[in-house]
């Protein structure tokens, strides 16, 4: 298989007619090798339009998906960012190319580990392991913050460590009613919401669903 043309068809037949018209986006999607973060077995679907196994817990989104929620955010080369839910790196690697810093938390040791080593000609990502599904506590405020699962509402915690004019991205909702999300920080006390797309994506590890009435 012609992974470089895999790659083309990707970006030209799935992320342009999503509207991802960035050509910051669109290159580094065609600069960045998306089969060297999936496992072995899945090389050759790399550039489809799936979400993909990473283990038996996690998935990659689909690369529209990634696409997207990446132009929405729209990071700037001086900012920090950061991702909640490494899974595979590659969305970790496009954010490195874009931004100044990434801190990005993983749940599992082992997919961390497997992520580290694809990526380890960046440094200017700062990895950390542990539970981020409802808050990461490290006093900092980021300028761009990325769920890579879903939730079924977002806790408030992860608005506060936005800077002002900071954006978030996340997909919310339960499936088959899922929408993409951009939240951004427009004074101490108020936050702008914009609906991006409908989707549907993986569960956060660990995000904790609303509770359901039962009659």
């Amino acid at each position: 298989m012609n992974l470089e043309q895999a790659r083309y068809f990707m970006v030209e037949q799935q992320i342009r007619p999503w509207d991802v018209l960035d050509p910051k986006i669109l290159d580094l999607l065609m600069e960045t090798p998306r089969h060297k973060f999936v496992p072995k077995n899945y090389e050759n679907l790399a550039y489809t339009d799936i979400e993909l196994p990473i283990s038996e817990t996690s998935k990659m989104m689909a690369p529209k998906v990634e696409a997207k929620l990446l132009q929405a955010l729209a990071i700037q080369p001086n900012e920090k960012v950061l991702e909640i839910g490494t899974g595979s790196g590659f969305v970790t690697a496009l954010m490195a190319q874009l931004a100044k810093e990434v801190t990005t938390i993983e749940i599992s040791t082992e997919i961390q580990k497997q992520a580290m080593q694809r990526l380890a000609a960046f440094d200017n990502i700062n990895f950390k392991t542990g539970d981020a599904s409802q808050n990461w506590d490290d006093n900092q405020y980021y300028d761009a913050i990325l769920l890579t699962g879903s939730v079924d509402s977002l806790p408030e915690s992860f608005k506060e460590k936005l800077s002002l004019g900071g954006r978030l991205a996340v997909v919310l909702g339960d499936a088959p009613a899922m929408i993409a999300k951009l939240i951004t920080r427009v004074s101490d006390n108020e936050w702008s919401e914009e609906a991006l797309f409908e989707t549907e994506l993986e569960r956060l590890v660990n995000a904790t669903p609303k509770a359901k009435f039962t009659f």
